[in-house]
């Protein structure tokens, strides 16, 4: 059985463990920029998809940084694609990274919709989704303990999102407030 995310044991050994050292120039999607303007610009939006993330992850049992990882590169493919024009869903083969993929883009749906009836526009690009997406990429790589069930980056992703302002509860994960995200 996997401890919980919250256990004061995990963390401690969390906050000595060594993290896969990676080279910068080795990040994948390098050519899609997220500068600070980005970050400030659209913190709204990554804030939901990681709080969608997390918890997507958290409640398709079994999942681990791996499966995570997996729906990222899945779901940036997926929006790659419809950038030139295209409609073409990327699926993983790994069933829980399907099923987070697929549990992400109904949430995107959603979160369009309450966009556009919130300021009567389509508000939310493509392009700025590719963004956020790649933005928790990098992190969860950044975050990267080597293990095989490891969820190093679901608990960092839960620990920056609390110091942003989220609220993580037996419901889920809601947003609340609005102070800035912790980078990597």
């Amino acid at each position: 059985m996997n401890c919980p995310l919250e256990c004061t044991y995990l963390q401690e050994a969390r906050a000595h463990e060594k993290r896969i050292e990676l080279d910068p120039e080795e990040l994948p999607n390098r050519d899609v920029r997220i500068t600070e303007r980005f970050l400030v610009e659209h913190q709204r939006l990554i804030t939901f998809v990681g709080l969608t993330l997390l918890d997507t992850a958290l409640t398709t049992p079994g999942a681990v940084d791996a499966d995570v990882r997996e729906a990222l590169e899945s779901l940036i493919r997926t929006f790659r694609t419809l950038q030139s024009g295209l409609y073409y869903e990327t699926r993983p083969a790994n069933l829980l990274a399907s099923a987070i993929h697929q549990r992400m883009q109904q949430h995107f749906q959603e979160y369009r919709q309450q966009e556009r009836e919130r300021s009567g526009l389509n508000a939310v690009r493509d392009a700025e989704l590719l963004g956020a997406l790649v933005f928790w990429q990098h992190s969860a790589l950044v975050t990267n303990n080597g293990r095989r069930l490891g969820r190093s980056f679901l608990g960092f992703l839960r620990d920056s999102l609390l110091e942003a302002g989220a609220r993580v509860g037996p419901a889920g994960v809601e947003a609340r407030g609005g102070s800035s995200l912790i980078v990597p």
